[in-house]
């Protein structure tokens, strides 16, 4: 048996009170003996308990001056489990002088106890430690590592421990681990086939986390499917995605698998992709025009002119002459790229309005014939009326 089940530390300062309390038998009865134990073991929680707190938040103020993420995270963790294991250790404590007074054999399912409180105090230990390191790292180091994969590394960890408590507690309670794990090799076929889609999800998460196409906080959106929105968390069975009418979706990872996604939160510029019609009476001026819109536009400090610009007469519309304008601005912020537009689109009016020409809209022009007086029109034209 591992040190975890030797229970003669118990007995000895269990003992050692008993020893204290027989100096008290002139004060009270024998039979209250054990009663004043007890009280004496919580008091010396209860002591030990305000003790700690004041350790822990003496270390917490001197870790917080010395930028180790490990050491303030190791002091994160370590609060809750330290005050359970005190309260845990008090109760077995307790419940080892009962049996003791009373003379009532709970050694071995006291020892089961014990190992078992131990183990998970351990392994909550373990994961709060994760996690509180997991959080200091996203906070402190957010722009030099992503986040996304520091939190599948910290999920990886998770799952990890808490595979091996379980594996510790089976074995605890006298489970094969070999026959544990032979079992779950023969077992996780019919698991598997029952299971697939959770595993597909599964794997379609860690795919997410290898590739990464995008992580927390990306604009994504899919051609082949509604998708589209701003990506709040990524787990091992689903994403959750808040829309731009701020509703969430959640798709299944395995989705991501067999769609395309894109991900515009990673794209370099943003594109002003605009045709500005002009009037057919404006076709002397039109060349002018076009010129200084070239000009404004690599000039202007929020275009970018290392990019492609293109400005020109591109088409004899029905009711226009098109000028296209395709440029790219230097912000890919969603509503600061609206600003810079605008800007763009009434410095084009200004530059419209100085050459005198006017933008078209769509027109039509009727030409009525007049046939001379009394006469009715011809049998043709009055077909073609009638028709029409």
């Amino acid at each position: 048996m591992n040190t975890l089940s030797n229970f003669s530390h118990f007995d000895t300062i269990n003992q050692f009170v008993i020893n204290m309390m027989m100096k008290f038998n002139q004060f009270f009865p024998t039979k209250f003996n054990w009663v004043l134990m007890i009280l004496v073991i919580l008091g010396l929680a209860v002591l030990l308990r305000l003790t700690l707190k004041l350790v822990l938040n003496r270390m917490k103020r001197w870790v917080n001056h010395t930028h180790s993420l490990l050491d303030e995270s190791v002091v994160e963790a370590a609060r809750k489990p330290i005050n359970y294991f005190i309260n845990f250790g008090a109760f077995i404590w307790i419940c080892q002088t009962i049996t003791q007074y009373h003379q009532i054999d709970w050694s071995g399912f006291l020892l089961e106890v014990w190992n078992l409180g131990v183990i998970l105090l351990f392994g909550a230990f373990l994961l709060s430690l994760i996690k509180a390191f997991e959080l200091n790292m996203i906070k402190r180091t957010k722009p030099k590592y992503d986040s996304t994969t520091i939190m599948a590394v910290g999920r990886l960890l998770r799952l990890s421990i808490v595979i091996i408590i379980i594996l510790m507690i089976m074995q605890n309670f006298g489970f094969s681990i070999s026959g544990v794990l032979a079992f779950g090799g023969v077992g996780g076929i019919a698991i598997g086939f029952a299971a697939k889609d959770l595993l597909a999800n599964f794997f379609g998460g860690f795919m997410i986390f290898i590739d990464k196409p995008f992580r927390v906080g990306d604009w994504i959106s899919s051609p082949d499917r509604q998708i589209e929105g701003t990506v709040e968390n990524i787990g091992w069975r689903m994403t959750r995605i808040r829309t731009f009418d701020l509703r969430p979706l959640y798709v299944p990872n395995s989705t991501f698998m067999n769609i395309a996604v894109e991900n515009p939160s990673r794209m370099l510029h943003r594109r002003i992709y605009e045709n500005i019609g002009l009037r057919y009476d404006d076709i002397n001026v039109i060349d002018k025009i076009v010129a200084e819109i070239k000009e404004m536009l690599y000039n202007h400090p929020d275009i970018d002119n290392q990019q492609t610009i293109i400005v020109a007469f591109d088409q004899f519309a029905a009711s226009s002459l098109n000028i296209m304008v395709y440029t790219f601005t230097k912000t890919t912020a969603w509503v600061e790229f609206y600003v810079v537009k605008q800007k763009i689109l009434l410095l084009i009016r200004d530059i419209v309005d100085r050459h005198g020409a006017e933008f078209a809209f769509p027109t039509q022009q009727l030409f009525v014939t007049q046939n001379p007086a009394g006469q009715d029109p011809a049998p043709q034209n009055l077909a073609t009326m009638q028709k029409n």
